[in-house]
């Protein structure tokens, strides 16, 4: 049967659409399409022109496509537009950050070991921990050939567990383009929440391909 495309709507990744555009290290059709979602400042109109340009597929290859991430839960529409987050990249970071931690405990480390946000933790407790996520980082990239390959685990995240398994501080490699960080979460991960979408919609704003075109290769 034909593919239809709903008129009137305008295309959004949900959480998980966000959290997949992130953690995904080598991209494949369909997280290249929320990236490219992901880097809009406005949520994308659906219509047939649009869908071919953000998944550079013809149309029925394009069409395909967006059935594929509807029915992975990836996208969703929406009546009316929506806009990048508003507030300044390091006041919105740490409010989003918080929201993901059942203990409202969270961090964003970059690949040096430096963190780029932090909400609830302490000044040198966070710098312990970005330095502590730089290893973990280099020690997910060299194992992750066995962890989705040979285990196929279809999981980057790495965590500090109790005697009963849960996660008492985990540790999730995200990728922005060319750009790796870590995000740290204290507690119990709460990825499948709206600041999910806002954390990766201001990162590919901030760091993907297209903001550094237009902010110049010299500036960070």
């Amino acid at each position: 049967m034909p593919y239809r495309l709903e008129t009137g709507l305008w295309l959004a990744t949900t959480p998980a659409g966000a959290y997949r555009a992130l953690s995904q290290q080598q991209p494949d059709m369909a997280t290249k399409f929320l990236r490219a979602i992901l880097r809009q400042s406005i949520t994308p109109q659906l219509n047939e022109q649009t869908l071919t340009s953000l998944s550079g597929l013809p149309l029925a290859d394009a069409l395909a496509l967006l059935e594929h991430v509807q029915q992975a839960g990836w996208v969703e529409g929406f009546p009316e537009p929506r806009r990048e987050p508003q507030d300044t990249f390091y006041s919105l970071l740490p409010q989003a950050l918080s929201e993901l931690s059942s203990l409202r405990r969270a961090l964003l480390a970059d690949p040096q070991g430096f963190y780029v946000a932090t909400a609830g933790f302490p000044h040198e407790t966070a710098e312990e921990l970005a330095a502590l996520s730089a290893a973990v980082g280099i020690l997910h990239e060299r194992n992750v050939g066995l962890l989705q390959g040979n285990l196929r685990l279809g999981t980057s995240a790495w965590a500090v567990v109790d005697a009963a398994g849960n996660s008492r501080i985990g540790f999730w490699p995200l990728y922005v383009d060319t750009h790796r960080f870590v995000l740290i979460l204290s507690g119990m991960p709460i990825l499948n929440h709206p600041c999910m979408v806002k954390l990766a919609w201001t990162l590919f704003r901030h760091y993907g391909a297209n903001a550094l075109n237009e902010k110049g290769a010299d500036k960070p």
